[in-house]
């Protein structure tokens, strides 16, 4: 028994219109709040050896220093104390010493790492990170392009490209969106590592497209022509095990990296999760669909 993956097309596109949207808002309203890698600034991760200070004594004792804005994350620590990571506008080597000092007086502290990067520097990185992810979207989309170009009907091989693309987007702006809201209410911050995330996430969201318009396109040799939903349905129905076994066998590690990693790989580990599992939907759910509704719109205007 086969699973009628296309008659509920519309259902599909406004769950993925209402999470794009609520993505597209918060974005406009919270922003992306992005780390000192893109905006520069510095970078101190310390170890309590007794019991960790509050946020807010932290920030006093730091207050005379003219640091802006203080962001202080508790990140758990050894079984000696608790640790805190503290990032702030860039200070030089003296005024780096004399906040230890004063964080000394708080509590026995020890620094296990110190890092500064200029602004002109954050934001050289944020330029090349716009350029690669758009550069890695162009790619991909002229790949698809280029690997079904014999498929010219009943769907021209530009149009798979085009699909695939919606659906990177669609993958992209919602874990972007669920960002800028955890940038809002916990300070979570765009660093290198969710960029690398977010990237890993369009390789394999695309992977997974191209496994289901690869088949699509050998049913469509196999079988003829015939009806293009039909064969769109067949070939959805091929490849689901195949697509829902490989991404919960990603999301099983993930959820440990998430849980056990430590705080510097958690957020990594969420961005992958929420962008495979967007991948995963997009796949099955978004961009084989969209094929058939563009399909659909060209006959009803064009009549063949």
């Amino acid at each position: 028994m086969q699973f009628n993956f296309i008659k509920y097309s519309l259902v599909y596109y406004i769950i993925s219109g209402v999470l794009i949207i609520v993505a597209v808002v918060s974005l406009f309203m919270f922003g992306l709040k992005f780390g000192i890698e893109f905006v520069g600034g510095s970078n101190m991760q310390l170890e309590f050896a007794g019991e960790r200070p509050s946020n807010e004594a932290i920030r006093e004792a730091l207050k005379g220093f003219d640091l802006g804005e203080i962001t202080v994350q508790p990140t758990g620590g050894g079984p000696s104390g608790s640790g805190a990571i503290l990032q702030f506008k860039g200070v030089d080597e003296n005024v780096h010493q004399q906040m230890l000092s004063e964080l000394n007086k708080l509590a026995p502290v020890q620094e296990k790492g110190f890092q500064y990067i200029g602004p002109s520097v954050g934001q050289e990185l944020r330029n090349k990170t716009q350029v690669a992810i758009g550069l890695a979207l162009l790619a991909i989309t002229l790949y698809i392009a280029f690997a079904f170009r014999k498929v010219s009907r009943p769907i021209a091989s530009w149009k798979y490209g085009i699909t695939s693309l919606i659906a990177l987007f669609h993958d992209i702006l919602i874990p972007l969106g669920v960002f800028a809201v955890l940038g809002k209410l916990y300070n979570v911050e765009i660093t290198i590592p969710i960029i690398a995330a977010l990237l890993t996430v369009l390789g394999f969201s695309v992977h997974d497209t191209i496994v289901i318009f690869d088949r699509i396109r050998e049913n469509i040799f196999r079988r003829g022509m015939g009806e293009f939903e039909d064969t769109v349905n067949w070939s959805l129905n091929q490849t689901l095990g195949r697509s829902l076994s490989t991404v919960f066998s990603t999301l099983i590690p993930l959820f440990t990296i998430y849980f056990l990693g430590g705080e510097t790989l958690k957020y990594f580990a969420l961005a992958l999760i929420i962008g495979i599992t967007s991948g995963a939907y997009s796949s099955i759910f978004i961009a084989s669909p969209l094929l058939v509704s563009w399909h659909r719109f060209y006959i009803h205007k064009f009549g063949s």
